[in-house]
């Protein structure tokens, strides 16, 4: 902490000694700078939350809390969107499908977790949680689109940042942004280094029903990463209509994990065995993304043609060792179980997207495909051994075994836009998709070949009765399909005493979606959300050999959910403050599903959640911007429901020196109530409640240095989708 610190204490004096050495010009040196100070003030005037049709778009350029922060964090902020005990991105309660610059993220869970956190937050323009996708995304329920600034104006610029994060343990951060840009070509290079450690506390109760057994843990995991990562953009515009680029994005992760836990089993109240774990986890990944791109976009004519053609390598190497101590009457046993295990990810990807507008009708069509390759493979093994003549932790346990995953995923999709009568906004689209899949385990000898296709139709409708009131109606069908690493049955320990598989037998999760949203003044909106589904998978706990297994299970049933929302954003004082407040309220129709399952759990569930983002541009005229996130968050997912109401939240202030383009700012991360969870896991089997105490607290100091031109502009809208009926 004190390198990084010592410099920042540093050129924070001398900031403050040079401001008040100039303090007898001060006022004509704002005079004589009129343009740069109102580059910071015009900032605030487009709305920090846009409230649109199909989307919601969260405008972070050139906010507050984006000093200190990486995309991870920020994407924490976003209006409706909420991050799960297991790193699980959702959108109104919803798994979504990410996409960065419109492509497609191959990362989920803890994957795309260590992704996103290098990726600097100060290289965000925007975030887009699309709530009704059209037929030219994958669809996985919603989509989140995040959007990097792109800087196109002559010569070298670029940033630099240090940060200093002080929770539990110290961390530190710091990125670097370089743009060159001549005539035609534009070449940008972006890259991080974080070293982080983080402390959790967790404490689990697993209640099996058959012998009345309860399991109690109590553990404390301390975690250190370092994280290094670099990416590469190179852009040449061949004229005016055609241009063409290439992509390559690395990163790198080394972890850490040491934890010690004490546990206790009884059956029917009486006292059974004690024991005491300790683990040591050693991990190491790469992630390695290319993508070669051309574009051809006639301006006159407003038609667009995408060609994306990529490939996305990760590689992720573990080494998990358990020492056990077992307390059993008196009679100690110790026991080692390890697990290394190394995971290997190819995929490769063809896409096509066109888009041509009808001039005489005023109606856009796109169309487009995409075809793409997934090879995954995953050596497991286990080692260990058990003294004092006990039964070994890994008993009747595979030893060995290398689990693939292949599949060949085609799509091809349409959407027709158009208005009518001036008032009238229409969008209709069909997409189908196509997977052939092969699941195999070389030692084990199982197998599992399927493949199936589907239709996913989509509707958008919206009626404009003024400048002042709209009404959107939108449909979607969507379906959600199994991760790779979650047909892996290979069974795993884990720290908390429990073990942990996937499933070979997964089943995708269709599902319907009717989305009805209500506009006034274009300030306040309110909106209602029906879902439906006869099927799903969420992760269950069944007892194996005499062991806790978690795995994700087909669960047959009809759920149905429905979600109120209100939501306004408002500017005051001259566009300086900028106040985005929504409130929702959720009700879940559980019945069917837990009949069929025999869950145990509670049939319906009801309730509600809150956040608003406030900033203030600006203050007192210098330089200074404020900003302020809460939420309140409850997670109820399927068959695991929240014991408690979680209150995030974030205050940060920033100080801006426009003759130097330096900035100083420091962020304060849920001081006044510390986050924890709080859930609990039906199964047929049992329950099991987890308790966690996170390490997302503290203050944060970050010091910033531009150089060069900042101007930026966004690149991913063009007038055919800004004008066309509906959204993209």
């Amino acid at each position: 902490m004190k390198v990084i610190l010592f410099p920042i204490a540093i050129l924070a004096g001398s900031f403050a000694m040079a401001q008040q050495a100039q303090a007898p010009a001060a006022k004509d040196t704002v005079k004589g700078n009129t343009k740069e100070i109102e580059a910071v003030t015009l900032v605030a005037r487009k709305p920090t939350v846009e409230s649109k049709v199909d989307r919601t778009v969260f405008n972070v350029a050139n906010s507050a809390i984006l000093a200190g922060n990486t995309t991870w964090d920020v994407l924490r902020m976003t209006p409706l969107v909420s991050i799960d005990n297991n790193d699980d991105v959702k959108a109104e309660g919803q798994m979504v499908t990410v996409y960065i610059n419109d492509r497609k993220s191959v990362f989920t869970g803890k994957e795309l977790k260590e992704y996103l956190k290098t990726i600097p937050a100060d290289n965000l323009m925007k975030i887009e949680v699309i709530t009704s996708p059209s037929s030219r995304y994958e669809t996985s329920g919603s989509v989140i689109n995040i959007v990097l600034k792109k800087r196109d104006d002559e010569g070298l610029k670029g940033s630099i940042s240090l940060n200093n994060r002080q929770s539990t343990k110290n961390s530190q951060y710091t990125n670097f942004n370089l743009n060159y840009h001549k005539k035609k070509f534009t070449q940008t290079f972006i890259g991080s280094y974080n070293s982080g450690n983080y402390v959790q506390k967790t404490q689990t109760w697993d209640n099996r029903y058959e012998g009345n057994k309860l399991t109690q843990f109590n553990l404390e995991n301390l975690m250190r990463n370092e994280s290094p990562s670099l990416s590469s953009t190179s852009e040449f515009e061949i004229n005016d209509k055609n241009n063409f680029g290439f992509v390559l994005e690395y990163s790198q992760n080394r972890n850490l994990l040491s934890a010690e836990s004490d546990g206790m089993t009884r059956k029917d109240g009486d006292p059974g065995e004690s024991f005491h774990q300790s683990q040591n986890n050693w991990g190491f990944s790469r992630n390695l993304g290319t993508n070669a791109f051309y574009k051809y976009y006639d301006k006159e004519k407003n038609r667009i043609l995408d060609v994306n053609l990529g490939t996305n390598y990760s590689s992720d190497n573990n080494d998990n060792l358990i020492d056990k101590q077992i307390n059993k009457q008196g009679v100690i046993t110790n026991q080692q179980l390890g697990v290394i295990s190394t995971n290997q990810m190819r995929n490769y990807y063809l896409k096509i997207d066109y888009t041509h507008p009808f001039g005489k009708t005023g109606g856009t069509m796109e169309v487009g495909g995409k075809t793409e390759l997934n090879n995954h493979v995953i050596p497991n093994r286990l080692y260990g051994f058990s003294i004092d003549n006990g039964t070994p932790e890994y008993a009747n346990l595979s030893k060995n075994d290398r689990f693939h995953y292949e599949d060949h995923l085609s799509s091809l999709y349409a959407n027709y836009s158009k208005t009518f009568f001036e008032k009238l906004e229409t969008r209709v689209g069909i997409r189908y998709e196509y997977i052939d899949y092969k699941v195999t385990q070389d030692v084990a000898g199982t197998e599992r070949r399927d493949s199936y296709g589907t239709f996913l139709p989509n509707l958008l409708l919206k009626y404009n009765f003024s400048e002042k009131f709209d009404l959107s109606l939108t449909y979607n069908r969507s379906i959600w399909r199994p991760w790779y690493s979650e047909f892996n049955p290979f069974v795993m320990p884990e720290i908390n005493g429990t073990y942990s598989r996937g499933n070979l037998y997964l089943n995708p999760n269709p599902n319907d979606r009717l989305y009805l949203k209500f506009g006034i003044l274009k300030k306040y909106f309110i909106s209602a959300r029906y879902m439906h589904t006869n099927q799903d998978y969420w992760t269950t706990y069944v007892t194996e050999n005499g062991r806790t297994v978690s795995l994700p299970g087909n669960f047959d049933g009809k759920v149905e959910k429905y979600y109120l929302f209100a939501n306004t954003n408002q500017n005051f004082l001259k566009n300086k403050l900028n106040v985005n407040a929504g409130f929702g309220w959720y009700y879940i129709n559980n019945k069917d599903f837990n009949e069929k399952n025999k869950l145990g759990a509670k049939d319906y569930i009801s309730y509600w959640g809150a956040s608003a983002n406030v900033s203030y541009t600006n203050l007192f005229n210098k330089n200074i911007n404020l900003s302020a996130w809460v939420e309140l968050a409850n997670q109820n997912n399927g068959n695991s429901y929240a014991n408690n109401t979680n209150v995030f939240h974030n205050i940060s202030v920033t100080k801006i020196f426009p003759k130097t383009q330096m900035e100083l700012s420091m962020q304060l991360m849920n001081i006044f109530k510390r986050p924890y969870g709080d859930n609990t896991t039906y199964s047929q089997d049992g329950t099991f409640r987890e308790y966690s105490k996170w390490d997302w607290y503290g203050v944060s100091l970050t010091f910033v240095k531009r150089f060069g031109n900042q101007k930026v502009k966004e690149n991913t809208k063009t007038d055919v989708e800004k004008n066309a009926g509906g959204g993209k």
